[in-house]
């Protein structure tokens, strides 16, 4: 299901009940790309979302603290243009239910009664092997034993939304 969203929720109560986890990846920011899209920075407001999973080339301290604004709760892994080498290979991250393995890596998908999480590129960085790049985010909502995934893409000029549900077994 896609459909265009004005914002990141329409019930502004939500995070009360809900534990929101932004996950991006691939930035690339100074080097391939000058900033997120304006797009999603302004979908991505401070006080929105508690935590913040980077699944590595974020490359600067400066996008790493323009990521502190947003949550106070950020994990970091290391990409290959990652400047800070202290970042991890991987790294657990526990948020409600659900433990969350965070790696540098490239989708979605359910294998074993695990669900795997690929966000993509931030910016729709350039890549020697990729054209057309498409910038991307996911923005997962956990709720006691589901998680409702919303994996938000750049397309032209709007911001396209598909929603993917996990029930915990």
């Amino acid at each position: 299901e896609r459909k265009n969203w004005d914002g990141l929720w329409h019930l502004p109560n939500l995070c009360k009940i809900h534990q929101l986890v932004l996950v991006l990846g691939d930035l690339h920011i100074p080097h391939r790309c000058n900033s997120l899209p304006a797009k999603f920075k302004k979908l991505l407001v401070p006080g929105k979302i508690q935590h913040i999973l980077c699944t590595g080339n974020l490359c600067t301290k400066d996008t790493y603290d323009y990521l502190k604004t947003l949550a106070g709760d950020v994990h970091v892994v290391r990409g290959d243009f990652d400047e800070n080498l202290n970042y991890p290979e991987q790294k657990v991250v526990t948020v409600g239910q659900f433990r969350i393995g965070l790696i540098h890596g490239h989708q979605a998908f359910e294998h074993e009664n695990k669900f795997y999480i690929n966000p993509g590129s931030a910016t729709g960085a350039y890549h020697a092997l990729e054209n057309n790049i498409i910038p991307s985010f996911v923005l997962m909502d956990i709720q006691a034993s589901t998680v409702v995934t919303y994996v938000y893409q750049l397309i032209g000029d709007d911001v396209k939304v598909e929603r993917i549900e996990y029930k915990k077994s």
